[in-house]
């Protein structure tokens, strides 16, 4: 038996090996129990695959994105295996990894209920105990079709091989090149157990799953579109540890209590009524509050930066997104026209930079103008899917806090790095400090304009966002279609990622609209236009703050600032005349003067999550004092009622959070 010659490369480490004809990267790998697979010239490839003379070999950790990705889709394949089992009449769909867990549709009578889940959670359970083997079998066309007679979409998949789709999870199904069956291989005899048309790779054994469990399940039409038939859709959880799983359980129970949804909900914020529309949401008084709050002090900021307020209306002639191109490259995020005035197709505005480009066509104008931003709370409208909508932070109408500055060629650095740090300083007022960079570069599919402009486009961009000092993280072709970006990311109080504030830099839409302004030397000059949403949109950052703090928002952004509890009507009115005098302060201040016990009010207002409670009793009336009782039920006595005043204003003027 000849030998051959690897090298085993660990990061910068390359460690040469000659080993046996017929070795397997198992082998290579032997004892190292959280090696999961191989990466060959950039192709992941199951520990049992045999390596070849020359060829480096690269270690997967099961933790690595990678590791976690294989290891997902192995506890897919056990989940339908167990589904097939139980329900020998299900049809398969597709078992994709996704972020943190992994999925599989079937095609079944009936909606499964979640004791189905927890029979097929035991059935994989019993599964993964058998230890049975994942082997790799290359299969023709023809022949895949054969043996999968009985399964309708895996049919459906062979036929598409090679332009298979990431959108909707079948390239991991049907990837490019040969096709690929897994068979799940009794330990003992080698016996059959199930099969699935599958690219692979996967763990080597269904035992090496070392923690998962089953979170939901939800209808989902086959390859994500609503002309195919409706199929349910299983979801998981699987991690390289219990521990790790238990974390994210507990993870997930947090970020359960912090759904704005519900927080919207228990208190009385917003809601999304089936009256107005799926992604249409309607802000209540108290939500109208923060909102406005959020608002006011965003329209402050921008008048000390020199912006000037523009306003635009909800709906267009279909010619002015045929003139920025919206309707070549968005038409499918744009609501249906509106047929009127004789057949003039009208459409609800998904963006507001058209609308300004107007403004600043409406007259000549100079060098001396610019840089010139227009900034406007501009409510747009997209056509969202509904299996995608969600609460405040996926909407079919929102607001941006949309700004478009335009400036010369020679200010534009400047500009850029002015942008990007009044971005970040006004989203650290609202407490957010842990941010990101991310820098999205054309899309070699999706762009206008030329590769000239793009590459001095994308080089000030990478510039102006490494002089902030963050990380600063590559995002490969996620550009909008007419120049790069850079988005700031945003981690919330709980770890996880948001999108926030996005700054795009465009010489494509000033050349569609013909915007000129006059230089010094008289000539007629193209302005660069520069594209920034500081929240993205009121209503997600409203939800994005809303989960942040748990609801338990600021006193500056609080409903209601401070509630005052009377222990007896006798304390209602000198209370009365507290609140009366922090609203001459600005403060917004109640007073409780229902007939519930002093007990049920602090309860009523705790589930409120009101910053401040202010408690009188005979003594506070005596000495002219309140008393303060804060969310964590944590109590300050005795306070003169003008120092009390002076610490509610300073700490709403201050911005802090108690």
């Amino acid at each position: 038996m000849s030998d051959v010659r690897v090298i085993i490369q660990r990061d910068s480490e390359r460690d040469e090996r000659v080993v046996a004809t017929g070795t397997t990267a198992a082998e290579l790998f032997a004892g190292e129990r959280t090696i999961v697979a191989a990466r060959i010239a950039g192709e992941l490839k199951d520990l049992a695959y045999e390596v070849k003379d020359g060829e480096t070999v690269e270690p997967v950790e099961i933790s690595s994105e990678d590791g976690l990705n294989i290891l997902r889709h192995s506890a897919a394949h056990v989940m339908a295996q167990a589904v097939q089992e139980l329900f020998p009449e299900a049809k398969l769909g597709i078992g994709p990894p996704v972020r943190d867990g992994f999925y599989y549709d079937f095609d079944v009578a009936k909606p499964f209920t979640p004791e189905d889940l927890k029979v097929i959670e035991k059935k994989m359970q019993e599964i993964q105990k058998r230890g049975q083997r994942f082997s790799r079998r290359v299969v023709t066309d023809e022949a895949a079709r054969e043996e999968l007679a009985d399964e309708p979409y895996k049919l459906e998949l062979i036929g598409i091989k090679g332009s298979a789709s990431t959108d909707d999870g079948a390239n991991v199904e049907v990837g490019a090149g040969e096709l690929t069956i897994y068979d799940n291989l009794d330990a003992k005899t080698g016996e059959l157990c199930w099969k699935d048309l599958c690219r692979g790779p996967h763990l080597p054994t269904t035992r090496t799953i070392p923690a998962f469990k089953l979170m939901r399940n939800a209808a989902a039409y086959w390859r994500g579109s609503e002309k195919n038939p409706m199929l349910q859709r299983i979801y998981g959880t699987a991690w390289p540890s219990k521990e790790e799983l238990k974390a994210h359980l507990d993870f997930l129970a947090e970020a359960e209590k912090r759904d704005h949804r519900k927080l919207g909900s228990e208190l009385d914020l917003f809601s999304v009524p089936d009256e107005i529309g799926s992604g249409l949401a309607v802000f209540h008084p108290r939500g109208g509050i923060i909102r406005r709050t959020m608002e006011d002090y965003s329209r402050r900021r921008h008048e000390e930066e020199g912006y000037e307020f523009v306003y635009t209306p909800h709906a267009t002639k279909g010619a002015l997104f045929e003139k920025s191109g919206h309707l070549d490259w968005y038409a499918e995020g744009m609501y249906p026209p509106m047929q009127l005035d004789g057949g003039t197709d009208y459409y609800l505005k998904p963006m507001n930079c058209p609308m300004h480009n107007l403004i600043f066509d409406a007259r000549g104008r100079s060098y001396r103008e610019l840089p010139l931003r227009l900034f406007e709370f501009g409510t747009v409208y997209r056509y969202e899917k509904s299996g995608v909508v969600h609460g405040l932070t996926r909407a079919r109408g929102f607001t941006q806090d949309d700004a478009h500055i335009y400036c010369t060629r020679e200010q534009m650095a400047e500009e850029l790095d002015r942008t990007l740090t009044f971005v970040l300083n006004l989203l650290r007022d609202y407490g957010l400090t842990d941010f990101y960079l991310e820098l999205s570069t054309k899309d070699p599919e999706k762009f206008v304009g030329s590769d000239e402009a793009w590459e001095e486009a994308t080089a000030v961009l990478q510039s102006v966002a490494e002089k902030q000092g963050l990380p600063l993280v590559p995002d490969p072709g996620g550009a909008a279609f007419y120049g790069p970006k850079i988005s700031v990311q945003c981690r919330d109080a709980i770890g996880r990622t948001w999108q926030m504030s996005t700054v795009q830099l465009d010489f494509n839409l000033p050349e569609r609209f013909n915007l000129e302004y006059t230089a010094p030397d008289g000539s007629r000059q193209r302005p660069v236009m520069i594209h920034r949403a500081l929240f993205g949109s009121i209503e997600r950052f409203f939800a994005v703050l809303l989960e942040h703090y748990a609801g338990a928002m600021p006193p500056w952004l609080a409903p209601v600032q401070a509630v005052g509890i009377p222990i007896g009507d006798g304390h209602v009115e000198y209370l009365q005349e507290f609140a009366a005098e922090a609203k001459k302060q600005g403060l917004r201040v109640e007073v409780d003067a229902s007939s519930d016990r002093m007990q049920k009010k602090i309860r009523n207002h705790q589930k409120l999550k009101v910053p401040f409670m202010v408690i009188v009793g005979d003594e506070d009336m005596a000495a002219g004092t309140v008393s303060f009782r804060y969310r964590d039920g944590s109590q300050e006595n005795g306070i003169a009622k003008d120092e009390a005043l002076a610490k509610l204003a300073k700490v709403v003027a201050d911005r802090v959070q108690v």
